[in-house]
């Protein structure tokens, strides 16, 4: 079962990854994306170490963004890889059938390329502009998402999508009506005050009680 709320790891401003994982475990978060970018792989493992051990303690799955070769190595529940990571075929190819592999799309054919590899979801976007990511692929909007669904429907396309990219919680019942799966997102939960409050109003417009 692929998550409907997927939470994607940030460090700000003085706390870590990990202790933004912690956090957003404890507030009911059962599948979390470890991303880490632009650091040395030795720190990045150090992290993912400990991400793993939090994830571990509730339950939740962990997800390795890139760094395939390290989700194998530290047994991951699986590796997220985008637009300029290893091909999703690789992804899958390194970590076998029993490993969950999702792929970045942000149209109709790279979602059918990520089909053809054999990757277990896809996440698409950006739904609106977002600050977390560089180099940020065309806007999709509700539009887009409904243009999509409909093309997968047509192509009998039955993937998990998941909507990703500036996403806010009065966003989520609008944007679950096109036909999505779910969504993932940081900076809505890294920077809530209240995180058991806003995981639940989350996990409420997502028709999940």
């Amino acid at each position: 079962m692929i998550g409907k709320l997927q939470y994607i790891s940030q460090e700000s401003v003085g706390k870590t990854h990990v202790e933004n994982i912690l956090e957003a475990c404890k507030a009911g978060v059962s599948w979390v994306q470890l991303r880490v970018k632009n650091k040395p792989i030795d720190e990045v493992e150090a992290i993912a170490i400990e991400a793993k051990r939090v994830c571990e303690m509730f339950k939740a799955k962990i997800i390795m963004n890139d760094h395939v070769d390290l989700a194998l190595k530290l047994n991951f529940d699986g590796v997220h890889v985008g637009k300029n990571d290893m091909p999703s075929k690789e992804a899958r190819e390194i970590l076998g059938k029993n490993k969950i592999v999702g792929g970045t799309a942000n149209t109709m054919d790279e979602v059918r390329e990520h089909v053809a590899n054999g990757v277990d979801y896809v996440g698409v976007g950006p739904f609106r502009f977002t600050s977390t990511k560089d180099n940020l692929s065309p806007i999709l909007g509700l539009t887009g998402y409904h243009d999509l669904m409909v093309q997968c429907q047509k192509d009998g396309i039955d993937i998990p999508v998941i909507a990703i990219g500036g996403i806010k919680n009065e966003d989520i019942t609008a944007i679950q009506r096109q036909g999505t799966h779910g969504i993932a997102v940081a900076s809505l939960i890294t920077d809530a005050t209240d995180k058991d409050k806003i995981v639940k109003e989350i996990y409420k417009n997502l028709g999940i009680c």
